[in-house]
């Protein structure tokens, strides 16, 4: 039979821990759930003793603790259940004694040691043991198949506790995510709105322009809240692409009509470059938009005044266009490329007009392109020397997988 080999072991580890650290069981106080199931285990075995454990990197946690024990966790090296979570099935010791890795545990030797002991691991779906309810006696025993197939239950009735409660969580970690994708996009309409206000109460020549402007950007308000309820309203919070084909030259001119005000206010310009030749490309027009509108928004925000802003769309190769936005503003230091595409993360760079940031912007843009299929990246020289920012998207999606947003 081959071995894990130690390379093996080691990833393998790493993903136990984070399956467990991701049901935030660890040191949290004793729950009535849990300890009538480590009483159902004893009461099964006529066993004194129950525990359900979860073993991390170095100790062992005890949750349920149904013994004259009082403490909640012990080194991992002197628990028996570290063997445990190495095995599949259920764990039955008769004898402790009779077995010289235990007879010289802690909590075995004495008078009133263990010596009876079985051990049902806690098996996720994903086949990682995380813990194990035990059962033990100071005296010898034995175990009938009837008792093993009970405690094998109440094994995986702990299992489907933690799970549901991830779930519960994921899915309110998920709209709450959606409620900030939201309020961050409309931040921008209304901002167009506020300054096309301002433009006619000093200038009615150009009520018809931001009459339009103020229409369009109304619109893509209640674009964004009806996907807000649409997607609150599901089962499981999912982000469902409307892949259509996409005309770069169409998506140029929304951006334009979207930020030229925004950038003249801070004497910015907007330059605008289509290869000669790119082809229409299949995608989800919303989120495109979403993307860029993002880009060039921070691009704006973070450049000084009188800055260039170049926006340029290009094939990247047969299958894939590439989309740039490069300004001359504040440019990232290493700390920035580390934490950059991270929720609420703070940079180095601050808004040039008073603008706020809420540290999501980039988070939401990386999703997006995710859902695509794509990729993104920043590539700066350092401080006050730029930024460009890549976006690059396949010609044609092909939805090899359930596009859902994910929490960075």
């Amino acid at each position: 039979m081959s071995r894990s080999t130690p390379e093996k072991f080691a990833q393998n580890e790493q993903h136990r821990l984070e399956k467990l650290r991701d049901y935030r069981i660890l040191d949290t106080h004793s729950e009535d759930t849990f300890d009538k199931i480590a009483l159902m285990a004893s009461q099964i075995f006529s066993a004194p003793s129950a525990f359900i454990v979860f073993v991390d990197e170095r100790r062992v946690f005890i949750k349920s603790n149904l013994s004259n024990t009082t403490f909640n966790e012990i080194p991992r090296e002197q628990s028996a259940v570290a063997n445990v979570i190495e095995q599949d099935e259920v764990v039955v010791i008769s004898d402790l004694n009779d077995h010289p890795q235990y007879r010289e545990n802690p909590y075995t030797k004495g008078p009133n040691g263990a010596r009876f002991y079985v051990a049902a691991p806690l098996k996720t779906p994903e086949g990682y043991k995380v813990g194990a309810i035990i059962v033990s006696s100071p005296e010898p025993g034995e175990a009938t198949p009837l008792q093993i197939d009970m405690i094998k239950s109440l094994a995986r009735i702990v299992v489907d506790k933690l799970e549901n409660r991830l779930r519960y969580r994921k899915t309110i970690e998920s709209q709450i995510d959606l409620m900030n994708i939201a309020l961050h996009e409309i931040k921008n309409p209304l901002a167009s709105i506020k300054l096309a206000n301002e433009v006619m109460a000093k200038d009615s020549s150009r009520k018809e322009n931001m009459t339009e402007m103020i229409k369009s950007s109304v619109a893509r308000i209640k674009s964004k809240l009806s996907d807000l309820l649409k997607y609150s309203e599901a089962d499981e919070a999912q982000i469902v692409l409307s892949i259509e084909e996409i005309d770069m030259a169409d998506i140029f001119i929304r951006l334009k009509n979207s930020f030229d005000l925004l950038a003249s206010r801070k004497g910015q310009t907007l330059h605008f470059e289509i290869e000669e030749g790119l082809p229409h490309f299949f995608a989800d027009r919303v989120k495109v938009l979403d993307i860029l509108h993002n880009l060039v928004s921070n691009a704006i925000k973070y450049s000084y005044t009188d800055a260039n802003i170049h926006i340029m769309a290009r094939m990247a190769d047969r299958e894939s266009i590439e989309i740039e936005v490069k300004d001359n503003g504040q440019g990232l230091n290493e700390d920035d490329t580390e934490r950059l595409f991270t929720k609420f993360a703070k940079l180095s760079s601050k808004p040039t007009g008073k603008e706020t940031s809420n540290g999501l912007g980039l988070s939401i843009t990386k999703s997006f392109v995710e859902l695509h299929n794509g990729s993104i990246k920043a590539v700066s020289e350092g401080k006050d020397k730029g930024t460009s920012f890549i976006v690059t998207l396949p010609l044609k999606y092909a939805k090899d997988h359930t596009p859902e947003f994910i929490s960075n």
